[in-house]
């Protein structure tokens, strides 16, 4: 119900909504009730707005991503200076800092070495009462009292509202009380993990939690762990999410893609994931061959490495084949250049591209029929089948792609921001580029709706054992597509780099979309009106192509309508950008962009009090401080406050009986 509470309501035409007003006074039954919501309501929208973080391009990195998580990417040390100014030595500010980041490890070692551990727990839960107040001071107490451990609500209440000289023995018998009965350990984490929670008030994952990084897995419980979190799906996420649908093409993507990198650990310790059926297969099928085209990117120690690349080169024709099938079968994909088995001259080792012919770097293809090179060996059909079940069957891996489904999308519109991880596929003359989707043509935002739409249709179908689902097969385009919004590239050029030395073969040419969008404020201001965003007040936030920093490049774009936050968190990234990723916080005085350097470890940072270097830089400053109207939840509290305000009319000319217990 939108209507305007300031008119006045006949008897018709609220008798015209008493279904939903009788629904809406089953919660709210009385005048009483109903007014004393609106009143909430209306004192909620004049609090400041909560602090939104914007982080990309995790890849596995789960200690920085825990720390960034940890110190609020600064702000845990900026809250300490507000509070105690100079009366804090910086040592202290330092270890007080560190102590909220990772409470449990640090108390060890601070105890091992403290002479009067009374005294110090004294004073410690002082200052971190203080801090927690601060950071509690532009909540309602409601939202407050939500974000607190359960085991100490009520004392972290207390002493969050402490005032007057009148209680200052009240709060001084409750810090010595919880000393003397031995639970000031257990209290400072959880007060400190009470301030990590509400420095972040709402935590937006712009994609890529996947691939590169060792512990994608730990990365995705910590996102399940958060309190308020939303995620745009990265080309890096969606390979994932479509192997665990149960396509084999993104099946053989994940585990090539894993070998490539020497990176089994998420696969196989996170998921449960046993590689063991490929194994046997590519020893027997490649016993005698070297394999020295599927090098690793990463070292693998020990004899172990010789079957590593056997098993890549195994999966990667394997993968190759049945991404020709769905290439063959999808003819409106329009991918007819990556079917390139075919083209290969198994006589001569080499392959056709275009009008050129070039030498195989590898020329040992047991698996490829050259009768039939699309089609999988029955021993190839075997190993897919098992690797399917073990990822349908791994429970770790669906409770994970189950999140990405339910708190994430292609997309997100939020408090006037576009959040999205790669592109909006554009033609070079800005005109959006459009794909056929079950016979229809689609660009722009219903291009991304009806790709998500088929995505979760081809996830929700998973138990079924069709190999040739055509939903999953636009999951997988979703991965490589020339049109995909998640891929922006014309090709993926996984062959040629795999098999062809001509560097001029292995480039892949980015969609206009980064040219454009990029360099001109004209073509960010389309992108937005398309997902009904006002261009005025409105910013497109991006992943997906790291910022090389070292040459010069900036993360803002466009005159300050786009920001590109891939500032390499994955550590074989940093090599290209010169910095450790990025957090874009959007607070109630305006934007801000915090840089990171590398971050050396977590028990430097607990032994050695090494925090992250951030630097930050204002982008955007408020002439007025951001309130909860302004947002979009303060948009939802004014059409309940409108709602209840009708209901009030309803009360009063008794269309709508008063109830009370």
């Amino acid at each position: 119900m939108n209507n305007n509470p300031q008119k006045g309501y006949s008897t018709a035409e609220l008798q015209g909504q008493i279904k939903y007003l009788q629904l809406l006074s089953e919660k709210f039954p009385n005048v009483q009730s109903a007014s004393t919501e609106i009143i909430n309501l209306s004192a909620i929208l004049n609090l400041p707005k909560g602090t939104e973080h914007f982080l990309s391009d995790i890849h596995g990195e789960i200690q920085t991503f825990n720390h960034v998580l940890a110190n609020a990417s600064g702000v845990v040390k900026r809250k300490i200076d507000e509070v105690f100014g100079k009366s804090l030595r910086k040592k202290d500010k330092n270890m007080l800092a560190t102590l909220i980041y990772y409470p449990k490890e640090k108390l060890h070692l601070i105890l091992k070495n403290e002479d009067d551990p009374h005294e110090w727990y004294a004073i410690t839960l002082q200052r971190l009462s203080m801090v927690a107040r601060a950071a509690a001071s532009k909540y309602t107490r409601s939202k407050v009292h939500k974000a607190m451990p359960k085991n100490f609500a009520y004392i972290i209440d207390e002493l969050l509202n402490e005032s007057g000289e009148n209680k200052e023995e009240y709060y001084d018998s409750i810090i010595n009380t919880i000393i003397q009965i031995n639970r000031a350990e257990a209290f400072i984490i959880a007060i400190s993990k009470f301030i990590q929670s509400l420095l972040i008030d709402r935590l937006h994952i712009i994609g890529d939690v996947f691939d590169r990084g060792p512990y994608a897995e730990k990365v995705m419980d910590r996102i399940i762990n958060h309190h308020s979190v939303d995620i745009q799906w990265g080309n890096h996420d969606i390979v994932w999410m479509g192997a665990a649908s149960g396509s084999l093409a993104l099946i053989a993507n994940v585990i090539r893609i894993s070998l490539r990198y020497a990176n089994l650990e998420t696969l196989e310790n996170g998921y449960g994931i046993t590689l063991l059926p490929l194994a046997s297969f590519a020893l027997k099928q490649y016993a005698d061959d070297p394999c020295n085209q599927f090098e690793t990117k990463a070292k693998v120690d020990g004899s172990g490495y010789e079957l590593v690349k056997k098993m890549h080169k195994a999966i990667t024709i394997i993968q190759f084949k049945l991404e020709s099938q769905i290439i063959e079968r999808n003819p409106q994909f329009k991918m007819d250049d990556r079917l390139l088995l075919d083209k290969i001259n198994f006589e001569k080792g080499t392959i056709k591209i275009g009008d050129k012919e070039y030498e195989l770097l590898d020329k040992h293809l047991p698996g490829v029929d050259p009768e039939n090179p699309f089609a999988l060996s029955e021993e190839e059909q075997e190993v897919m089948n098992k690797l399917k079940r073990n990822f349908i069957n791994s429970q770790r891996l669906q409770k994970h792609i189950d999140f990405l489904y339910s708190h994430g999308s292609m997309y997100l519109t939020y408090n006037s921001n576009l959040l999205y991880h790669g592109c909006i596929p554009m033609n070079d003359d800005g005109t959006f580029q459009s794909l056929t989707i079950e016979g229809k043509e689609y660009s722009g935002k219903k291009l991304f709706d009806n790709l998500e739409r088929l995505a979760r249709k081809g996830y929700f179908n998973r138990y079924s054992y069709r190999s040739d689902d055509s939903n999953l097969d636009y999951t997988w385009y979703l991965w490589c597509g020339t049109v995909s919004p998640l891929f922006g590239k014309k090709k993926m050029a996984t062959f040629e780099r795999q098999f062809i030395a001509e560097k001029e073969t292995h480039k892949e040419e980015q969609n206009a979309y980064y040219k454009l969008a990029y360099n001109s404020e004209q073509y960010c201001d389309l992108i937005m009106e398309e997902f009904g965003l006002d261009p005025a007040v409105s910013h497109i936030v991006n992943g997906h192509i790291p910022v090389k920093v070292i040459k010069g490049e900036s993360p803002i774009k466009a005159n300050g309508k786009l920001f590109v936050i891939d500032g390499g968190m994955s550590i074989p990234y940093q090599k290209v950008t010169g910095v450790a990723g990025y957090t874009l916080i959007y607070n109630s005085y305006g934007l801000v962009l915090v840089e990171h350097q590398h971050f050396e470890s977590s028990q430097k940072a607990i032994e050695e009090e090494k925090d992250i270097i951030s630097k930050r830089m204002i982008i955007e400053k408020n002439a007025t401080r951001k309130r909860v109207k302004d947002t979009d939840v303060g948009k939802e509290l004014q059409l309940q406050i409108n709602d209840l305000e009708i209901l009030l009319a309803a009360f009063r000319k008794g269309v709508i009986k008063e109830t009370f217990e």
